[in-house]
């Protein structure tokens, strides 16, 4: 386990810290949150002033379902709001990234230039925009960020609410299709070691229902599938709608249910002038290879990358290249 491995490390950064401020990624999933609400816990418990970083205004069902129970609760705040909660001594303050190391995808990149100490867990594979002056504990082999925080949990002895162990188990079973993708002996270890505190198998799924309306936009995506190769499927949206990251990621790992397919490459507007692919694999084909040549990144199992100012079919064709650039090796 690469986050204990570094425990030592970890714990240096802590104790010369007194405020902490834990921000994620845009788009918040029950990674993300589950994953800074276990740390929220684990560094109260080791009495450092803390802070979510929140800046989306806009929230999937789960994360607001848990906002709204955590009113109160936690200190969240926007990213314009840090400035006036640092320490005065600048070494004092830390920003704990969780749950990606790209700086595209923080909540605000802007704010890295406030703080010289800098840590990320994260187990999504490294890129060009990793974030450079960063302690890194990334491990690409966990299968979630909630999966690394409840191995501090049990390392630090922290003595965590069950609501809080069912909340860092819904990022586990989101991150793993309830435990089909990325699941190993550990994988399962943390699932039953958050059981063990008391997390609920019943509320996880209360946080992972869906909206209908928003599951029938996402099954039109399974409408438009091409097949290469009887292994990669590759499914395009309308040029009309708009989708969320996450929505696409989600029928990415659909479409690995479907037999014979190694991998999928979902291709969407994800904002005005932004097209997205995510792309997901069962391991055994390199996804990363080709989203690092169109500009993105990722790792064995799942990747994405953007587009400005191209149209879905120009981004298709840009993908079909790669692929059959890597299947001519």
């Amino acid at each position: 386990m690469v986050i204990i491995d570094n425990k030592k490390t970890i714990n240096k950064y802590f104790r010369k810290a007194n405020n902490i401020f834990i921000m994620a990624h845009k788009d918040l999933d029950l990674d993300a949150l589950g994953s800074s609400v276990g740390m929220y816990i684990i560094l109260k418990q080791k009495r450092k002033n803390c802070f979510l970083v929140i800046d989306d205004n806009e929230h999937e069902l789960g994360v607001e379902k848990i906002l709204k129970e955590l009113d109160g609760c936690v200190s969240i705040i926007k990213s314009d709001d840090i400035p006036n909660n640092l320490n005065k001594k600048n070494k004092k303050n830390l920003l704990l990234i969780l749950d990606t190391n790209k700086k595209e995808l923080l909540q605000n990149s802007n704010v890295l230039k406030l703080f010289t100490r800098k840590m990320i867990f994260d187990h999504h594979g490294i890129g060009k925009s990793t974030i450079k002056d960063a302690f890194l504990v990334q491990d690409d082999n966990v299968s979630s960020t909630c999966e690394m925080v409840s191995n501090l949990v049990e390392a630090y002895d922290i003595e965590l609410d069950p609501y809080y162990a069912t909340i860092l188990l819904s990022g586990i079973v989101l991150d793993t299709n309830n435990f089909t993708l990325k699941t190993t002996a550990d994988t399962y270890y943390a699932a039953y070691f958050l059981a063990s505190l008391g997390a609920s198998a019943k509320k996880v799924q209360y946080l992972l229902k869906q909206d209908l309306l928003e599951y029938t936009e996402r099954e039109k995506l399974l409408t438009k599938i091409d097949i290469i190769d009887k292994k990669i499927a590759i499914s395009k949206a309308a040029n009309t709608t708009i989708y969320r990251r996450e929505d696409i990621a989600k029928v990415a790992d659909t479409l690995l249910f479907f037999n014979d397919i190694e991998a999928s490459f979902v291709i969407a507007k994800i904002d005005k002038n932004v097209v997205g692919i995510s792309a997901r694999s069962l391991g055994n084909y390199n996804i990363t290879k080709i989203l690092d040549n169109l500009g993105g990144g990722g790792d064995d199992y799942n990747g994405a990358v953007t587009f400005e100012n191209k149209t879905i079919k120009q981004v298709e064709e840009l993908l079909k290249t790669e692929i059959k650039k890597q299947e001519g090796e």
